[in-house]
């Protein structure tokens, strides 16, 4: 078994699209244009993978297929909130073909459950012909991140949180994450970044660029309040064996007075587009210039996620890749 790179060639990508006014007081309809502009921008000519647009209702879905290129695919499947790498299955590929491994969702510790999000990854599975495996223990895609090679990267923040697995130790982490995506190195990071409600997911800190080589940003501006939190990931990763690059910070950033946790860290790796969040800051051009050179096999852009911060995330919180397995 293996957990394959999400730059290894994707069957399909599952992306969440957004339509509860409830959960998006401010900016659902520049959320949804930007989810829209992500999903066609993946959608490739010629790229091999299938785009699916997830959402609520028929409602969501014709606004969708109004905002979407011709060539994304819109499906309609309830759930509760778009963040479909947490809720939705984790693919490995193992001697029979591919499995998703279907981790238990408890909406981010208990802050945010929502019905429809328990199951919507087994729902999404059995709509697609695609095998799962359920696992009888809390785990986020977000939280962790994997080379293809056997590395596995995430916080302790997040994974040995009381809120979703209670007592559970880093000895017992490692075990239950070997056995489930054939982890055999784990980097241990800290914190995740201020203002993440989601407890640390790894994908806003750290992320594989190359077997063996992880990205984490570094602090810039003198107010950047995760300076001290990136330093200490790029530490560890360093101790841990792993070559590390660092990357531009968006800095300091607030939506309402309030400190945001924007993170160009949040890209989506596609078949043949890596897509960059944006938020008007300083280094946005910088950060996509800094990754094309990481990932040259591909086109690299940066999209506007200003709007889809507002509920937390970005493009690869999302979303989530089903691998092509030969």
């Amino acid at each position: 078994m293996r957990w394959p790179a999400e730059w290894e060639p994707h069957r399909d990508v599952w992306i969440g699209f957004p339509g509860d006014p409830a959960e998006w007081p401010a900016g659902l309809a520049q959320a949804q244009r930007e989810v829209a502009a992500f999903a066609s921008a993946v959608a490739d000519q010629g790229s091999g993978e299938t785009v699916i647009l997830v959402c609520r209702t028929a409602a969501d879905a014709d606004i969708a297929r109004e905002l979407a290129e011709a060539a994304v695919d819109i499906v309609v499947e309830p759930f509760g909130d778009i963040w479909l790498r947490d809720s939705a299955p984790i693919f490995v590929a193992g001697s029979d073909g591919l499995v998703g491994q279907n981790f238990g969702f408890n909406g981010w510790g208990g802050k945010f459950a929502m019905a429809l999000d328990q199951d919507i990854g087994e729902r999404l599975a059995r709509r697609f012909g695609l095998a799962i495996h359920e696992r009888d223990w809390i785990l986020e895609g977000g939280a962790i991140d994997g080379d293809g090679a056997g590395w596995l990267i995430t916080t302790r923040q997040c994974v040995l949180n009381n809120n979703r697995n209670a007592g559970l130790s880093s000895e017992q982490a490692e075990a239950w994450l070997g056995q489930a995506l054939a982890a055999e190195h784990i980097c241990w990071l800290g914190d995740g970044l201020v203002a993440d409600h989601t407890d640390g997911h790894v994908d806003n800190l750290a992320r594989f660029v190359a077997p063996g080589t992880v990205a984490i940003p570094e602090a810039g501006a003198g107010d950047d309040p995760n300076r001290e939190i990136f330093d200490y990931a790029a530490q560890c990763a360093q101790s841990s064996g792993l070559k590390v690059v660092r990357l531009p910070s968006v800095g300091r950033y607030e939506i309402d007075d309030d400190i945001a946790p924007a993170s160009y860290m949040n890209f989506y790796i596609g078949n043949t587009v890596v897509a960059v969040p944006q938020y008007g800051a300083a280094n946005d051009a910088r950060a996509v210039e800094q990754i094309a050179t990481l990932l040259p096999d591909r086109k690299v852009i940066g999209l506007s996620s200003q709007a889809l911060l507002r509920g937390g995330g970005s493009f690869h919180c999302i979303s989530q890749q089903i691998p092509l397995v030969p």
